[in-house]
């Protein structure tokens, strides 16, 4: 009799068989009760190659691709930095597990305490992406015989992060690079950061603007900063030329063009005709009327477009290049002072290492291309109308902050779907089913004996769903429908029907740190930091800490809907246990997701390290560490009290007489309920990995968190020794 026949009459998965049959069905193999290899998952189980190493997990992950020049696969198998692109040398690459290791080990081992989940800042990758771009637009002005310069500027709704954006301001100040401000607030911060700058980095004022911002950015040019009012709505020039002669200001103005060149992405809503920002061509002429009609014509010197972000292939790109250049030449003709030609964004990253240009989420170029493209597009239009070279401008974001910032997580336990019971209790069974489903029953045990798979997988789905009907009805226990559940999943596994896919749940909020993949569905390449030495025998999709059901990452790059991972250390399918941690990485992620990150579940954003190169003997110093937001803090954003919070708490214990209590089994040395009670709000949202209790009495002792804490630390910020400097 099959194997599995057995199963179904003894009730009790026999070990050591699998499905047998007629010569149809598959050859008979040990059956352990994990799910049969099929399609991604057999080239991760039964692969080719029958060792593993670091370059086939670099080549399944497609780091190579999405990382270079700055992320690799080092010899022990976890991932590297190589902080100065191409020029790292071997001695240069940074270990992320160390950092990691590093930032979350406890202070009494030399650590720092820092809870996860955690975002690696890297200055000096930011730094290499910088002058590469500076590098890239360099090499085509010169090889072109482009007779003027590229000066960028960072846009700071990309990341306005101060230490990122005072970090750009004294990297490029060599270059005269500067600062693109699209409101208010962000006006104040780049003007503050570009006191310290080159005098001639540009200060772009875009976005709409109210007469407190237009009085802003002239006072901003008082202060001697080179700041540019770009027009985006035409109303916009009265407030200008008003607002300056009430200043005693001469503004230098831009105006925002909306071009007829549209790409087509998901990014380019904000081109063409019916995008958001800009003038047409007959409100730039109206604004060119006006201005001299006002005397000022000679403020005018910038011209602005924006044909949207992830611009795919450099074909679009001089298409919008061309077009602006065009109008630019036309301004000059006017009598307009034009001196620079603003590109806006665009400028793109591969996030999967494709290199296409049919994909929202990569680029067919580089930095190389993407700037040769431009100055000869910009040129060729100018030359034929004999129009001085003007200076290139480009608000590069996205290509500038995304390869700097790493986010780290930890997977703490994984789920099978479907994992079939070892022992299916079916002994009293039968004489709770219904007659139909007892004929489902013995067809099942008929088609088991004659190994018949299909025929199997019909009546034991038939039976699953009149048993569920029966315990609705109130005629089955819970014992029963859990042992026809059982039955189920052991068919569904022996024949190969099973889902292969696990989920792993990840100590993180995605609304919080992923928030795009949550919104408009961006995807980022996410990767195991570790143990790519061995070969990952698992698929799985990441599910976060949230009540909610798309809190989940269940596209991957590559087209994928699972995500290779490797089982947790120690042998436990359910929950990690012991000291095998499970780390993550999500690369390319320096942009945007912080600024747009939410407190959905009250789930604050995460620590945050600054890491340098060093030549300590990891290779790295922690330059700067910020524990994440504490429940008190994410609590008082939602406009609570936590020190009122903890007073009502403390009077209730006094109510319930446990604060007497706690004292007399204290041996009368305080109460530890109010001090667990105090930590409580002074930990971060997420979980403590590898905490003691959780409010729980213990020795009589009330506490919550790791060692470090119990022993009088907090993750809480705010404190000089939290911005600790300490080599590795």
């Amino acid at each position: 009799m099959p194997a599995l026949a057995c199963c179904v009459d003894a009730a009790v998965a026999p070990p050591g068989y699998a499905f047998a049959g007629d010569s149809s069905l598959p050859a008979p193999v040990p059956f352990t009760g994990e799910p049969p290899a099929t399609n991604g998952a057999s080239a991760l189980s039964t692969g080719e190659h029958s060792h593993w190493s670091p370059a086939l997990s670099a080549a399944l992950y497609r780091i190579d691709g999405w990382g270079a020049p700055y992320f690799s696969v080092n010899t022990s198998g976890n991932i590297s930095v190589r902080p100065y692109g191409k020029n790292t040398l071997p001695h240069q690459e940074i270990d992320l597990l160390k950092i990691v290791k590093k930032v979350s080990g406890p202070k009494s081992a030399g650590g720092l305490g820092l809870q996860l989940p955690l975002i690696v800042r890297l200055p000096d990758v930011l730094q290499n992406r910088l002058e590469s771009l500076q590098s890239a637009f360099d090499f085509a002005i010169q090889s072109q015989g482009y007779e003027s310069h590229y000066q960028g500027v960072f846009p700071v709704k990309c990341n306005q992060d101060r230490f990122i954006v005072e970090d750009i301001v004294k990297f490029g100040s060599a270059f005269r690079f500067g600062l693109e401000a699209g409101s208010k607030p962000e006006l104040l911060l780049a003007m503050s950061c570009l006191c310290k700058g080159s005098p001639d980095a540009l200060l772009v004022c875009n976005g709409f603007k109210d007469a407190d911002y237009i009085a802003l950015a002239l006072v901003a040019r008082k202060l001697a900063l080179n700041t540019v009012i770009v027009l985006e709505q035409e109303e916009e020039l009265d407030l200008v030329i008003d607002l300056s002669q009430k200043l005693h200001v001469r503004p230098v103005i831009g105006v925002r063009a909306k071009l007829r060149t549209k790409h087509a992405g998901h990014f380019g809503s904000t081109s063409g005709e019916k995008g958001k920002f800009g003038l047409t061509t007959t409100q730039i002429l109206r604004v060119v009327r006006r201005l001299e009609q006002a005397g000022m014509l000679d403020s005018l010197q910038l011209l602005h477009f924006h044909i949207g972000s992830q611009i795919p292939s450099t074909d679009l790109l001089v298409d919008g290049v061309s077009e602006a250049a065009q109008i630019y030449c036309e301004l000059f003709r006017l009598g307009a002072h034009m001196r620079v030609i603003d590109i806006g964004g665009g400028l793109g990253i591969d996030y999967d290492g494709s290199k296409s240009s049919e994909s929202d989420i990569s680029v067919a170029y580089g930095l190389e291309e993407y700037a040769m493209a431009v100055v000869r597009a910009v040129q060729y239009v100018c030359d034929r109308k004999s129009v001085k070279h003007p200076v290139i401008c480009s608000e590069s974001g996205r290509a500038l902050v995304s390869h700097h910032s790493i986010l780290i997580f930890e997977a703490v336990s994984a789920r099978v779907h479907g994992s079939p019971a070892s022992s299916l209790g079916l002994h009293c069974f039968e004489e709770g089913l219904s007659e139909e489903a007892y004929v489902d029953y013995r067809n099942l045990s008929a088609a088991a004996a004659n190994g018949e798979n299909e025929t199997c997988l019909h009546y034991a789905h038939q039976l699953k769903e009149r048993c569920v009907d029966q315990f609705k009805a109130g005629s089955l226990g819970i014992e029963q429908l859990a042992a026809v559940d059982g039955l189920c999943d052991l068919v569904s596994h022996v024949v190969g029907a099973a889902d292969p896919v696990r989920t792993y749940h990840v100590n993180l909020s995605i609304f919080t740190c992923i928030p795009d993949f949550w919104g408009i569905g961006q995807l980022f390449p996410i990767v195991p930091i570790h143990r790519l030495h061995q070969r990952p025998g698992v698929r799985g999709i990441l599910s976060d800490l949230t009540c909610d059901s798309d809190g989940k990452i269940d596209k991957f790059i590559g087209g994928e809907s699972s995500l290779p991972l490797h089982e947790f250390e120690g042998g436990s399918e359910v929950v990690a246990g012991g000291s095998g941690k499970y780390y993550l990485g999500m690369f390319l992620g320096g942009a945007y997701e912080e600024a747009l990150g939410g407190l959905h579940n009250l789930f604050g954003g995460p620590s945050v390290v600054r890491v340098s190169q060093s030549d300590g003997p990891h290779s790295f110093a922690v330059t700067r560490a910020m524990p994440g937001p504490s429940c008190g803090d994410v609590l008082r954003v939602m406009q609570h009290e936590p020190e009122l919070m903890f007073e009502t708490l403390k009077h209730r214990a006094e109510e319930c007489g446990l604060e007497d209590e706690d004292r007399m089994t204290n041996n009368g040395c305080g109460s530890l309920i109010s001090s667990g009670l105090a930590l409580s709000f002074h930990n971060m949202p997420y979980l403590v990995a590898g905490s003691s209790c959780c409010m729980m009495t213990n020795s009589s002792a009330y506490y919550y968190g790791d060692e470090d804490n119990c022993n009088g630390g907090s993750t809480a910020a705010g404190d000089d020794d939290h911005w600790s400097y300490c080599f590795a």
